[in-house]
């Protein structure tokens, strides 16, 4: 509970209020802001620009001119719309990019109103630091169990339902919008930026006890663009792992599924092949394109991971997650959710 009279709040008290408002520019905070913030510039993008372009050719006092003017205008906004309804007892955290004037204004403003806001000391600069501190020792915490097979096998999907059988799961692919193949991009969901993506991750790592086992996919050092945090990889590296195991027609079945938008547009695929040209050479990748456009699915996906993605793991495998060669495998039956469920309740009922 806060208790600083002074209208501050210092990192340790981050999650003690009702709301978290982050009062940087748009573009800021798509860059990265603190997970569940909610986004009531005080400055738009262009706003933010003019009187930073202000600053430099004219001076800091015009520059505080416009800008005190623009902060009150958006503001005022805020108080007209977002805060309206809150009631009187509402206790907001207000940040800024170093806890200064932007979520000063605004923490003032509404404190005078009577409500009990603070101010986050240091701002965003200061949560950053913390988050790159945080995931240098936060991974060392906890008992990673890595979930291994090749692509196709359902990995994500087995992580699914072990998070609903209550295990602790740590899904990279989920926090970084990526399935983490040259295909693995989701159609219509970009990823975040590194920074946004390593405050997803340690949000969660928060989250987890480390008592108990936290399960997690045997990733590489990327996921599409983003890279995962060293140390977080190092351990991952060094944990126990389980094998998941499917035939290819579960895999095909299940690849089908997971990436229909491409089913649907066989165009689009054969963009995205064309990324392999260096490895599997032009004349393949106008075969497979071929394959695409005839809707020759079952046997393209096969010829897939047979080919190009099979291999490829096993490269990984063994440089990477060497345990796994030695780990226990677990058989999936068949691409149904009825039978993803119960291989994971399986597994979930032989560590608890």
């Amino acid at each position: 509970m806060h208790k600083r009279k002074d209208g501050k709040a210092g990192m340790d008290e981050l999650f003690d209020f009702d709301e978290i408002i982050d009062v940087r520019s748009p573009g800021e905070f798509e860059e990265d802001h603190v997970p569940g913030a909610i986004s009531l510039p005080v400055l738009d993008d262009a706003e933010r620009a003019m009187v930073g372009t202000l600053h430099k050719q004219s001076s800091a006092f015009d520059a505080k001119k416009v800008g005190a003017a623009l902060v009150s205008r958006n503001i005022a906004h805020h108080l007209e719309t977002y805060f309206h309804a809150k009631p009187r007892d509402y206790r907001p955290l207000i940040y800024c990019w170093r806890g200064g004037s932007r979520s000063g204004a605004m923490t003032t403003i509404l404190r005078a109103v009577g409500w009990h806001a603070a101010q986050l000391e240091g701002g965003h600069k200061a949560y950053r630091h913390r988050v790159i501190e945080d995931l240098t020792e936060l991974p060392l915490r906890f008992d990673f169990r890595v979930i291994c097979g090749p692509t196709g096998v359902g990995k994500s999907r087995f992580l699914n339902a072990m998070q609903a059988c209550n295990a602790q799961v740590l899904d990279l692919e989920d926090l970084a919008a990526h399935m983490g193949s040259v295909l693995g991009a989701y159609p219509a969901r970009p990823q975040p930026a590194q920074k946004l993506f390593e405050s997803r991750l340690w949000f969660t790592l928060r989250s987890f006890d480390p008592n108990k086992p936290v399960f997690v996919e045997s990733e590489s050092k990327k996921i599409g663009n983003l890279h995962t945090p060293e140390v977080l990889l190092k351990q991952m590296r060094a944990s126990q792992c389980v094998n998941l195991h499917a035939e290819i027609p579960v895999r095909v079945e299940l690849l089908k599924q997971e990436y229909a938008h491409f089913l649907a547009n066989a165009d689009l695929l054969g963009k995205k092949l064309d990324c392999l040209v260096a490895i599997q050479g032009k004349q393949q990748i106008e075969t497979w394109k071929a394959m695409a456009m005839a809707g020759q699915w079952d046997e393209l996906v096969a010829e897939l991971l047979i080919r190009h993605y099979d291999p490829a793991y096993s490269r990984s495998l063994e440089r990477n997650f060497s345990g796994a060669l030695e780990a226990a495998t677990l058989e999936l039956a068949a691409a149904d959710a009825a039978t993803i469920k119960q291989l994971a309740e399986q597994l979930v009922q032989s560590i608890a």
